[in-house]
């Protein structure tokens, strides 16, 4: 890497922003596709302090000249600065940090472009239908080998993947793609040659760069912050049912959800006011209601509880 004159490494600060929505069933990202690339990454770019006096100022600024969104809620994550889990242009010997952050959009908000699933990254996330079979017919098996000369990481597959006794927590999104990274059981982890080869079934579809990581961190935040913070409510209309308000809840945290249990849930935690309005969809009218908090000022400090609570299953 190039030294400056007074011997410090040269350091590039780079802005990647997961951004996300709940729109046609489906929790999407806002992805950007490159000519030469086959994998999709997030929104990023440099951090110029000297034309922005923050980074939040610069991220709202550029993602709106990038890809033509209005940021709702926006939160850093993280700083993500490995060497060696940034693979860019090779004739760029700077060494690279990159400050994650989450940023959240109506979907009437959100523009055109391209939209991707998150759920295609991480299958093994989705539990709205059950289990995903991929945990089972792939993912424990080859980490049960894995462990086999790394036995040291078991108690951390047995919490981050439910097992022996424990419980699936669907917060710890990061920790399983750790796993499945060390074990080079994802694509990134041969690309950054962590591994000799790639895997022989790929386990979601890869990103570039580091950006699949910076997306696990994004949505295990978000279903941590929605239990103690209304962000669930900057990814919905500004009237909605109370079936769409589950929906989104179901999509976020990955799993279904009892109706009336949510209902009640609702209705005790008193974000929600009804609008006397109905919705004008097909079949049975349903009463549309609205976030009672509409200014961020006076938001509550508190968000919806919910879990999935899901218990270990078939996982030994």
């Amino acid at each position: 890497m190039p030294m400056s004159d007074s011997g410090n490494i040269d350091i590039l600060i780079d802005i990647s922003t997961a951004i996300l929505r709940a729109h046609n069933g489906e929790l999407q990202f806002r992805a950007l596709e490159d000519a030469d690339e086959s994998a999709k990454r997030l929104p990023f770019g440099p951090f110029m302090p000297d034309r922005h006096r923050t980074m939040e100022i610069g991220l709202r600024q550029w993602v709106r000249e990038q890809v033509g969104v209005d940021l709702a809620h926006v939160e850093q994550l993280y700083t993500f600065a490995d060497q060696g889990r940034y693979r860019g242009d090779e004739s760029d010997a700077r060494h690279v940090v990159s400050v994650g952050y989450l940023a959240l959009a109506r979907a009437e908000d959100a523009g055109g472009g391209a939209w991707d699933s998150l759920y295609l990254h991480f299958p093994w996330e989705d539990w709205r239908d059950g289990r995903p079979d991929v945990l089972d017919a792939t993912i424990l098996p080859a980490l049960d080998k894995w462990l086999v000369e790394n036995d040291e990481a078991a108690a951390r597959v047995r919490l981050a993947f439910g097992r022996a006794g424990a419980q699936w927590d669907e917060e710890f999104v990061l920790e399983r793609y750790e796993l499945l990274y060390e074990a080079g059981l994802i694509e990134e982890a041969a690309r950054d040659g962590r591994v000799k080869a790639p895997p022989q079934k790929s386990l979601g579809a890869p990103m570039q760069l580091d950006h699949r990581r910076i997306l696990a961190t994004a949505l295990g935040r978000l279903r941590s912050k929605l239990k103690y913070r209304p962000v669930l409510f900057d990814l919905m209309p500004d009237r909605f049912t109370l079936r769409a308000l589950q929906q989104t809840t179901e999509l976020v945290i990955g799993t279904s959800l009892h109706k009336q249990n949510f209902r009640r849930l609702v209705e005790k935690s008193g974000f929600v006011e009804a609008t006397g309005e109905t919705s004008r969809a097909r079949g049975r009218p349903a009463e549309l209601f609205r976030f009672r908090h509409g200014n961020r000022a006076d938001r509550p400090l508190a968000g919806l509880r919910v879990s999935g609570g899901r218990k270990t299953g078939r996982s030994p």
